[in-house]
């Protein structure tokens, strides 16, 4: 078994990633190049693939310095799933989706999501292992992943004014997003269960709002 395989094992000294303060555009570079590079290794091998020292490597870090960046495998893997969420979340917004109502535009914007991670089923696959995996100790990481994930349903229902059950809905879908790909990635669901189950869910958000003034 790869030495960083199945659980969120750090550098000896790692505490939290570095640095806590804005990064500055040469540690932004180098960031991005291990993100790069992590993506890489993963479309290409899966989970398993993602070794530190090669990241290091392939990114042209100190492996040192890239445990400072991302205490584990874990976090790095976590971080790239983030990273490719915000690019997703860029591009829907150069395109938003279209749909009469607020729930088809979210089923249409999560069906767009999955079919970017359907094409790198590997990377995918890497990512969301890395999701379950992660402890505590990856919490910041893993919240910042269903932030973003949030951002995209809120933002496909072009609601000026969500009610808190709505907002509560997109909690909901976004975390039906995820359960969809895990069992997707796992091979217990078709890509037709996968569509269906989230055109039900993104129901949510008509079921929620609120009834319209002056009606009787």
């Amino acid at each position: 078994m790869p030495a960083d395989a199945h659980r969120t094992k750090a550098a000896p000294d790692a505490g939290r990633a570095e640095p806590a303060s804005p990064l500055t555009e040469r540690q932004e570079a180098r960031r991005r190049r291990i993100l790069e590079a992590c993506a890489r290794l993963a479309s290409r091998g899966g989970f398993d693939a993602v070794q530190m020292r090669e990241v290091a490597e392939s990114s042209q870090v100190a492996l040192g310095t890239l445990y400072r960046y991302f205490p584990s495998k874990i976090h790095l893997l976590v971080a790239t799933m983030q990273d490719q969420l915000e690019h997703l979340h860029a591009t829907l917004r150069k395109k938003p989706p279209a749909g009469e109502t607020a729930a088809e535009r979210v089923a249409g914007t999560l069906m767009r999501a999955f079919r970017a991670m359907q094409r790198d089923p590997l990377l995918a696959d890497a990512m969301v292992r890395a999701l379950t995996f992660a402890d505590r100790s990856v919490s910041a990481e893993v919240e910042q992943v269903f932030r973003r994930t949030t951002a995209i349903v809120l933002d496909a229902t072009d609601l000026t004014d969500p009610t808190p059950e709505q907002l509560s809905a997109v909690r909901v879908i976004g975390h039906t997003w995820h359960s969809t790909l895990i069992t997707w990635l796992s091979g217990r669901a078709s890509i037709e269960q996968v569509g269906v189950d989230i055109e039900t869910v993104c129901r949510l958000i008509d079921l929620t709002a609120p009834p319209r003034s002056g009606r009787r």
